[in-house]
């Protein structure tokens, strides 16, 4: 099975599945009812690859099936009540945090040009100040990296209307294969910073984090 990769960081467990089995693959690898039962309602094949991908990568990093519940706002969350969790999923790929007490947060994004087209709606002006002198592929990356960072804070702020022009940061970093990076909220009274995991890879970038940010305003 096309694993790509499970992990450890703060506590978190995190892990990351290429999808390339059929429907029927990924089906037998579960045994809940429930999950026929809820497949039965999404029409769009790839809806239901993702569907069936993420209860596999679950059953992969927990050694069990879990079942998924959601919350009115959209928010995940497992029915067990055992861990916090948070999912996403890009073109052929799927993604899981898992953490027993913080909420977790994680982002995948496909590596492609599109994220320039739409850059106005998340890019500030005071973010990537070495940009003109960056090469189009880093430029490309740090994109990929300052959108998904944003969604992977949005997930463990879970507040409603963030916006992320005003609300959210990433400060600036030089980009490697894999690190670290702080980025900022100032959603609420007090600025709350995060420390903000992330990888790349030929096909994706992927960010992580947990919500045990801090407030800056008291220095």
């Amino acid at each position: 099975m096309p694993l790509l990769k499970i992990w450890t960081e703060e506590n978190g467990r995190w892990g990351i599945w290429q999808v390339t089995e059929t429907l029927e693959e990924l089906y037998a690898c579960l045994s809940d009812d429930v999950v026929r039962q809820e497949l039965e309602r999404l029409k769009a094949p790839s809806r239901k690859m993702e569907y069936l991908a993420v209860r596999v990568l679950l059953k992969t990093m927990l050694g069990k099936e879990v079942r998924i519940g959601h919350e009115t706002s959209g928010k995940p969350f497992l029915t067990g009540g055992e861990y916090h969790v948070s999912i996403s999923h890009t073109k052929g790929y799927v993604a899981v945090g898992l953490h027993e007490s913080a909420q977790s947060g994680i982002d995948i994004e496909a590596y492609g040009e599109r994220v320039r087209k739409v850059e106005s709606r998340f890019v500030r002006e005071d973010e990537m100040p070495e940009r003109a002198r960056m090469e189009s592929r880093e430029e490309l990356y740090q994109l990929l990296l300052h959108w998904s960072a944003k969604e992977t804070m949005y997930k463990v702020l879970d507040m409603a209307e963030v916006d992320f022009l005003q609300h959210l940061k990433v400060c600036p970093f030089k980009l490697s294969s894999s690190g670290t990076f702080t980025g900022e909220s100032y959603r609420k009274a007090d600025k709350a910073r995060f420390l903000i995991h992330y990888l790349i890879h030929p096909e994706f970038v992927c960010t992580y984090c947990l919500n045990t940010a801090c407030s800056t305003n008291n220095g």
